[in-house]
């Protein structure tokens, strides 16, 4: 048995009570205040008592759980529950002890804020670590009872990417896969952001071949739907169903939106166009005025490269054909809840849109009728409400047909089943573990279409793709070494997550340690800006030395353009006296005119060698980048000419400088603010996610800023964490984030820190795994040393299992996690195996009714 499970040896406590078995979750009997009274007069009040209480707490005269000490008494939970209090030095408490007292609480809380603003604390994603690691992988003390595990009836909202890659199937046409080109866009594949980080879906960019102005003038020019709805959180597991839901303002967007999908379903770009600006010869169609950033500046393609469907038939002619008007209800709702229509559905609709027609006229009509479809509950939600079948002795009921085949999907997947899928589902044949099983392999080892889901796992986990959303101080940017001017900072983020993207596809691919590979490879997928991100930066003698050095190569290249010059120059003063002595001789006129456009093309030539050497980067030594090709997945055409560009190589990282996904920019810049690196958010990360550790919230007595003091470093200035209240947490992240000084802010490696050595020591401290714990010299020693670790493994598992259950683990999925990280083993780490693992499991395929 774990120590951290087993009980302190006491000879006084009772050893009845050992005997008395409990199942975690239970409200434990009788009287709370009672119960709690006892708890913490026995485990408490001798540090948080009435005279000098620790952390200034007192909890003698605290009383029953209510709305005006809750957030007390949640203090109380998270430090009960992470085993911060009490000590488990100073304390004779038994984990049944503890599990009860936490459980109390939360049932507790759960009563008093019901009609209060609630209490969902124990449900956040980012408190899953609350629940002891070793309950879940270690040997359970005999007095604890599970029960057959299962998940909650419940609604999914739609994520922003589901939503929009839905929405985008309505009018643009995606290509088919081509194994030949894994990296290349293809339908299915989720609506990336553009070079700006905006999350839209746009409209026929395919289709256009001009416009007037420049990127900002054509970014405002096309149609375009941004992402509606919204999320609440900005890292780490989002697609919780229990956090959110679909306000009025979104509903109203929703509407809009779908006003403008039907429009251009019907009528592709003449819905926002003139026939003039649709033809194959841009220059037929004259654009008159300053129209930059109107819709009139842009030229459209004669060719339809938008989806075909009913709805262009039914919007033709100045009548309501009911067979028509009858297809495209089912056509529409199959198409944005992925499940058929009832008849009862198709009347419905059918009603609306002649009400609508018969109140506004055939076009207004007929769009606002079906518009209602976009709002159906399952054309924004995917209800897991198992309304039929039996439960088993248990209380659990068993998804079946759509909701068991929609489940499925979803899991992998942000379009509508593939053939196969739906007819298994129309068959009755999802309706059992093997019909699951038998499903998620075939489609796990089809390389027909990609998986975006489970790359939206590692998304989520990594916290990669948050780079470019990170303001930085344009100062402090510019003493990184990087260029600071404009977007280009934001824009090579955005391009880094795009081939941090297809790094992790690319070792899915192999499908082999997989866990250990993101950690540890030395591979990168490389674009134009890495060469940068990825170097060294220069100390101020290899500064000196490489301005020097530019200024001699200037130097010269200067005198040889000179001299190229001069030759042509002196070649043209010639054939100007041979023709003023020849003016009638053709070929020394021509040969005249070939010289001076030489002329004019080596002095641009020369002009744009000069401004190149201008920019040379003295404060980087570059990274030498190459490798095969191999494409990044980027959004299509959406701000002209800048926009992203897939192009990239498959290359290798410089040796002894970096490590794996944490070393590099995309994450490194993910995790770090407007000014410097932020090792305790990298720490932090490195606590939970690796390690299975929690941290609690910061109290709001806390002020949680380090002293602006530009002269010191991080660490230095970190040192104020280092005092007795605050070293409590941050022991538990600091040690972890301050090896990745050998890092800047934004990314790139370095070796001094205010001209002194930079310090890139760090330590494992009480991780749960004594192998793991001790001194590390760098980030670099510190992957190494988790990645191969077995906690590290189970902690994966334990984030993939929220992100596929859409919830927090409890111990009852104990045997759950120990099949999948059985899987995950045995495999060789395939994320194959331990996705086929999870999704076969009782907490997928059951729910309960009653939450």
């Amino acid at each position: 048995m774990s120590p951290l499970l087993a009980a302190d040896p006491d000879p006084s406590r009772d050893p009845s009570r050992d005997a008395a078995t409990y199942t975690p979750g239970d409200r434990p009997s009788g009287d709370f205040q009672s119960f709690a009274r006892n708890f913490l007069e026995n485990h408490c009040t001798d540090c948080h008592g009435g005279t000098y209480p620790e952390g200034n707490l007192t909890l003698e005269k605290l009383g029953p759980v209510d709305e005006i000490n809750a957030a007390t008494w949640r203090s109380i939970w998270a430090q009960v529950a992470l085993k911060e209090m009490p000590p488990l030095d100073a304390s004779s408490l038994d984990v049944v002890e503890r599990l009860k007292f936490t459980d109390g609480i939360v049932h507790e809380l759960s009563d008093a804020m019901r009609e209060k603003g609630g209490f969902d604390a124990h449900r956040d994603p980012e408190k899953g670590n609350f629940l002891n690691h070793d309950l879940l992988f270690e040997e359970l003390p005999d007095s604890i009872t599970l029960r057959p595990t299962a998940s909650p009836a419940r609604l999914w909202r739609l994520t922003p990417q589901e939503h929009l890659t839905r929405l985008n199937e309505l009018i643009n046409s995606e290509p088919e896969f081509d194994p030949k080109r894994p990296g290349r866009r293809t339908r299915g594949d989720a609506v990336p952001t553009n070079h700006g980080g905006e999350l839209k879906m746009y409209f026929g960019v395919d289709r256009i071949i001009k416009w007037q102005g420049g990127t900002v003038a054509y970014a405002t020019a096309v149609k375009s739907i941004p992402a509606i709805l919204s999320t609440a959180r900005n890292h780490g597991l989002e697609n919780y169903p229990a956090y959110y839901t679909v306000n009025s303002a979104e509903a109203t967007q929703i509407m809009s939106a779908a006003a403008d999908i039907l429009r251009y379903m019907a009528d592709g770009p003449l819905s926002i166009a003139n026939p003039e600006q649709i033809t194959d010869d841009p220059r037929t169609y004259e654009m008159k005025g300053d129209i930059r950033g109107l819709p009139t500046s842009l030229v459209y393609s004669t060719q339809e490269v938008r989806p075909i469907t009913p709805i262009r038939e039914l919007m033709r002619g100045d009548g309501v054909d009911d067979e028509v008007l009858e297809a495209s209800v089912r056509y529409l709702f199959e198409a944005v809840t992925f499940r058929p229509t009832s008849e009862a559905e198709i009347a419905e609709y059918i009603a609306l849109t002649h009400d609508s027609v018969a109140t506004l006229g055939k076009a207004d009509g007929v769009v606002l009728g079906l518009s209602a479809i976009f709002l159906d509950r399952d054309a924004l939600f995917r209800p897991e409400l198992v309304e039929t079948g039996s439960p088993d002795e248990h209380g659990r009921v068993m998804l079946q047909d759509w909701e068991l085949g929609l489940a499925v999907n979803h899991a992998l997947s942000y379009i509508a089943p593939d053939p196969q899928l739906r007819q298994s589902i129309v068959d009755g044949r999802m309706r059992t573990r093997e019909d699951v099983r038998r499903e998620v392999t075939r489609m796990l080892a089809d390389e027909s279409f990609r998986k975006p889901r489970v790359l939206q796992f590692f998304r989520d986990y990594f916290d990669y793709d948050l780079g470019g959303y990170v303001c930085k101080d344009t100062k402090a940017l510019s003493a990184t070494g990087v260029n600071a001017q404009g977007m280009t900072h934001y824009k090579a983020m955005f391009d880094a997550t795009a081939s941090t993207d297809r790094l992790v596809e690319w070792i899915l691919q192999k499908d082999q340690n997989v866990l250990q590979e993101l950690l540890t490879t030395q591979t990168v997928v490389a674009g134009p800006n890495d060469n940068i991100y990825f170097g060294r930066r220069s100390t101020a003698e290899e500064r000196r030395a490489s301005v020097a050095a530019t200024k001699a190569a200037s130097k010269e290249a200067e005198k040889q353009e000179a001299a190229v010059v001069a030759a042509l120059e002196q070649s043209i003063a010639e054939l100007e006296n041979q023709s003023k002595e020849s003016p009638d001789d053709k070929d020394i006129r021509k040969k005249l005119s070939q010289a001076k456009q030489r002329l004019e093309t080596k002095e641009r030539q020369h002009a744009a060698a000069r401004r190149s050497r201008a920019r040379t980067n003295h404060d980087v030594m570059e990274a030498s980048l190459d490798g095969p090709e191999i494409h990044a997945r980027v959004s299509h055409r959406s701000f002209g000419t800048g926009s992203l560009k897939p192009e990239r190589v498959l290359a290798t990282a410089p040796e002894g400088q970096r490590m794996g996904i944490l070393t590099h920019p995309s994450w490194l810049v993910s995790h770090s603010d407007a000014m410097d690196n932020h090792a305790i958010r990298r720490g932090r990360w490195i606590r939970e996610r690796l390690l299975g550790g929690g941290v609690p919230d910061v109290p709001i007595t806390v002020d949680a800023m380090l002293p602006d003091k530009p002269k010191h470093t991080l660490r230095e200035r970190m040192r104020v964490t280092r005092e007795e209240y605050c070293w409590t947490c941050h022991q538990k992240m600091d040690p972890l984030g301050l090896p990745f000084e050998m890092y800047n802010h934004a990314g790139v490696y370095r070796t001094l820190e205010l001209n002194e050595p930079v310090d890139t020591s760090g330590e494992i401290i009480d991780s749960g795994d004594a192998d793991l714990d001790g001194e590390v010299a760098s980030a670099i020693e510190m992957i190494q040393r988790i990645a191969s670790s077995e906690r590290a493994e189970q902690v994966f598992v334990r984030h993939a299992f929220r992100f596929w259950m859409g919830r927090n683990e409890t111990i009852h999925d104990r045997p759950v996690l120990e099949d999948a990280h059985r899987a995950y083993q045995e495999s060789g780490g395939s994320m194959n195996a331990l996705i086929t693992s999870l999704l076969t499991s009782d907490a997928f395929l059951y729910r309960t009714r009653e939450l």
